[in-house]
């Protein structure tokens, strides 16, 4: 009999609570309830009535979601006690609900009740939880992908007379820039690094096509300047955009005469060449993999290398990091890094690099570090 008049003093004087409108209330597709300072439901609207029974009226609020006991946070007798309006998220009946608790006042502007209003949010969480399944099965084959792109790297060591060191920083998990280190014949050995535009997966997959062609390439092509043009063609033929293309510098090691024959495919970020007696870059032309021609040649320079020389191969992650002043770190500072001592020189580099960078790495980068041994 309590329950009753108190819903009927509800309907009767429910203008007088917070400015409600019975008839906006009664006409709205969510649901809608008014729980008192006890918890208990004294109004619901058609909605929520014709969804969950008319029996409702008069019960706990709880029970009225198929719960045996309070909420362990409830937001009815919290917004009743701060007057404060507090959202959460409801199961109820296996759907979604987002439900918003404002404070309903008296004459006085005194909370005497809270309004809630139930919206069934199933569909968009639905879609949610299978987006982040979706994401985690993503993220699983992403670190795949990069635990398999970091396995097929060339091994750190000795090549018959040269030693290799490299360093490889993707700026997500997986990366554009690519080098590969091989033997060709007795003789020959083929080193190539290369900047593929864009990260990530689509990068990480160009690399992939670089990688195949030139070890294709490499059995019958021992010019770096052909083994290019014959990259070219067989990327012309993917036809893949113009949006997508490469820049990749290729050099091949003679181990029996110490001749290094190079060519340059658009990699601004030229060699450097540096021992005991000085520093020189390996300067050569020619224009980036890419659609822009249909047939491409490239010009081949050489240079013969003494015991102790050193080559740094690299990419323009590096060269083009910027400060906080939006200075690039160019290519001096990594000549200045040289200059001060070549004992650790990759690690050296990358340290400079961090403290130079200004916010987080937006680019990959891979550096290749050659040294003649006889």
């Amino acid at each position: 009999m309590l329950i009753k008049d108190e819903v009927n003093s509800f309907k009767k004087n429910i203008k007088k609570f917070g400015g409600l409108n019975y008839h906006v209330l009664e006409s709205m597709a969510d649901w809608v309830r008014v729980v008192d300072n006890t918890g208990t439901i004294i109004y619901a609207n058609k909605a929520m009535i014709k969804a969950l029974g008319e029996d409702i009226i008069g019960k706990k609020c709880y029970r009225s979601i198929g719960k045996d006991e309070p909420c362990g946070f409830c937001i009815s007798k919290r917004s009743i006690t701060s007057n404060e309006t507090i959202q959460k998220e409801e199961i109820i009946n296996g759907r979604y609900y987002s439900v918003k608790c404002s404070p309903v006042l008296d004459g006085n502007g005194k909370p005497v009740a809270a309004v809630e209003v139930l919206r069934d949010v199933t569909r968009e969480r639905k879609l949610e939880l299978e987006l982040i399944e979706k994401n985690k099965k993503m993220s699983k084959d992403l670190r795949f992908a990069k635990k398999l792109q970091q396995s097929i790297l060339p091994k750190k060591g000795i090549y018959k007379t040269i030693k290799i060191d490299h360093l490889y920083k993707p700026s997500e998990i997986l990366s554009g820039d690519m080098f590969d280190i091989y033997h060709i014949d007795e003789d020959n050995i083929g080193l190539y690094i290369c900047d593929v535009v864009g990260n990530g997966i689509t990068a990480s997959m160009m690399t992939m096509f670089v990688r195949q062609t030139m070890r294709a390439i490499k059995d019958d092509v021992l010019s770096p300047s052909i083994a290019l043009t014959e990259l070219h063609k067989s990327f012309y033929s993917l036809q893949l955009g113009a949006d997508k293309y490469f820049t990749i510098f290729y050099a091949v090691y003679n181990t029996r005469n110490n001749q290094l024959k190079y060519a340059n495919a658009g990699h601004n970020c030229i060699p450097i060449k540096f021992n005991s007696k000085g520093i020189d870059l390996l300067t050569t032309k020619g224009f980036p993999i890419s659609l822009i021609f249909s047939e491409i040649y490239y010009e081949e320079n050489d240079i013969v290398l003494d015991k102790g020389d050193k080559i740094l191969f690299y990419t323009d992650g590096i060269t083009e990091i910027k400060n906080l002043d939006g200075e690039e770190f160019g290519v001096d500072r990594i000549v200045d890094i040289i200059k001060e001592g070549e004992e650790d020189l990759l690690a050296r580099i990358v340290k400079e690099v961090e403290e130079f960078r200004w916010g987080e790495q937006e680019d990959d980068f891979a550096m290749v570090l050659m040294e003649v041994l006889e």
